[in-house]
Protein backbone atom coordinates (compact mmCIF):
# COMPACT_ATOMS: atom_id res chain seq x y z
CA UNK A 1 0.00 0.00 0.00
CA UNK A 2 1.12 3.78 -1.39
CA UNK A 3 1.38 6.46 1.04
CA UNK A 4 -1.27 9.08 1.06
CA UNK A 5 -0.41 12.56 0.34
CA UNK A 6 -2.35 13.89 3.16
CA UNK A 7 0.11 12.01 5.33
CA UNK A 8 3.11 12.71 3.68
CA UNK A 9 1.92 16.57 4.20
CA UNK A 10 0.96 16.22 7.61
CA UNK A 11 4.88 14.90 9.35
CA UNK A 12 6.60 18.00 6.74
CA UNK A 13 4.23 20.17 8.44
CA UNK A 14 5.46 18.48 11.93
CA UNK A 15 9.18 18.57 11.21
CA UNK A 16 9.02 21.93 9.63
CA UNK A 17 11.07 23.57 12.54
CA UNK A 18 14.04 21.13 11.46
CA UNK A 19 15.19 23.44 8.38
CA UNK A 20 13.93 23.35 4.92
CA UNK A 21 11.63 19.87 5.14
CA UNK A 22 10.71 18.71 1.39
CA UNK A 23 9.08 14.79 0.54
CA UNK A 24 10.00 13.49 -2.67
CA UNK A 25 8.29 10.59 -4.49
CA UNK A 26 10.61 7.40 -4.41
CA UNK A 27 9.32 3.95 -5.94
CA UNK A 28 5.70 4.38 -4.78
CA UNK A 29 6.88 6.02 -1.34
CA UNK A 30 8.62 8.84 -0.33
CA UNK A 31 11.97 10.06 0.62
CA UNK A 32 11.91 12.60 2.96
CA UNK A 33 14.65 15.13 3.26
CA UNK A 34 16.05 18.37 5.74
CA UNK A 35 18.24 20.78 3.82
CA UNK A 36 18.69 18.79 0.87
CA UNK A 37 19.90 15.70 3.14
CA UNK A 38 17.76 12.24 3.40
CA UNK A 39 16.89 11.35 7.06
CA UNK A 40 13.78 9.17 6.89
CA UNK A 41 11.11 7.45 4.10
CA UNK A 42 7.06 7.45 4.90
CA UNK A 43 5.92 3.84 3.76
CA UNK A 44 2.81 2.67 4.08
CA UNK A 45 1.60 5.37 5.93
CA UNK A 46 4.15 4.98 8.27
CA UNK A 47 7.70 7.13 9.45
CA UNK A 48 11.15 5.86 9.10
CA UNK A 49 14.02 7.93 10.39
CA UNK A 50 17.75 6.76 9.66
CA UNK A 51 19.54 5.09 12.89
CA UNK A 52 21.98 7.38 14.88
CA UNK A 53 23.76 7.05 18.12
CA UNK A 54 22.45 10.39 19.09
CA UNK A 55 19.08 9.53 17.47
CA UNK A 56 18.39 6.30 19.60
CA UNK A 57 19.46 8.13 22.98
CA UNK A 58 16.59 11.05 21.85
CA UNK A 59 14.57 8.44 21.73
CA UNK A 60 15.41 6.01 24.57
CA UNK A 61 12.45 3.33 23.61
CA UNK A 62 13.44 2.85 20.45
CA UNK A 63 10.91 0.60 18.15
CA UNK A 64 13.09 -0.47 14.84
CA UNK A 65 11.63 -2.16 11.57
CA UNK A 66 12.43 -1.83 8.18
CA UNK A 67 10.43 0.53 5.71
CA UNK A 68 10.39 -2.37 3.60
CA UNK A 69 10.97 -5.77 2.85
CA UNK A 70 14.95 -6.11 2.55
CA UNK A 71 15.37 -3.10 3.89
CA UNK A 72 18.04 -2.08 6.88
CA UNK A 73 16.24 -1.71 10.08
CA UNK A 74 15.39 1.97 10.42
CA UNK A 75 13.23 4.05 13.61
CA UNK A 76 9.76 3.41 13.24
CA UNK A 77 7.95 6.42 14.50
CA UNK A 78 4.24 6.03 15.47
CA UNK A 79 3.99 6.65 19.48
CA UNK A 80 4.97 10.42 19.22
CA UNK A 81 4.13 11.40 15.71
CA UNK A 82 1.62 14.25 16.84
CA UNK A 83 4.10 15.88 18.71
CA UNK A 84 5.76 18.36 16.34
CA UNK A 85 8.50 19.87 19.05
CA UNK A 86 10.02 16.15 19.81
CA UNK A 87 9.93 15.19 16.11
CA UNK A 88 11.81 18.27 14.84
CA UNK A 89 13.95 17.73 17.60
CA UNK A 90 14.65 14.25 16.04
CA UNK A 91 15.04 15.30 12.89
CA UNK A 92 17.56 18.21 14.00
CA UNK A 93 19.31 15.34 16.02
CA UNK A 94 19.87 12.84 13.56
CA UNK A 95 21.06 14.92 10.88
CA UNK A 96 23.61 16.21 12.55
CA UNK A 97 25.24 13.01 12.48
CA UNK A 98 24.34 11.88 8.83
CA UNK A 99 26.93 12.44 5.72
CA UNK A 100 26.44 15.16 3.84
CA UNK A 101 25.46 14.23 0.32
CA UNK A 102 27.45 13.63 -2.27
CA UNK A 103 27.75 16.03 -5.28
CA UNK A 104 25.97 14.80 -8.41
CA UNK A 105 27.90 14.41 -11.06
CA UNK A 106 27.56 15.78 -14.03
CA UNK A 107 26.93 13.46 -17.29
CA UNK A 108 29.50 13.27 -20.12
CA UNK A 109 27.81 14.81 -23.54
CA UNK A 110 28.46 12.22 -26.33
CA UNK A 111 30.05 13.62 -29.08
CA UNK A 112 28.72 13.46 -32.45
CA UNK A 113 30.75 11.46 -35.14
Amino acid sequence: MASDQKFVDFIVNQIHRAGEITARKMFGEYGIYADAKIFGLICDNKLFIKPTEAGRKFIVDVVEAPPYPGAKPSFLIEERIEDSRWLSQLVRTTIKELPEPKPKKKKAKKKAK
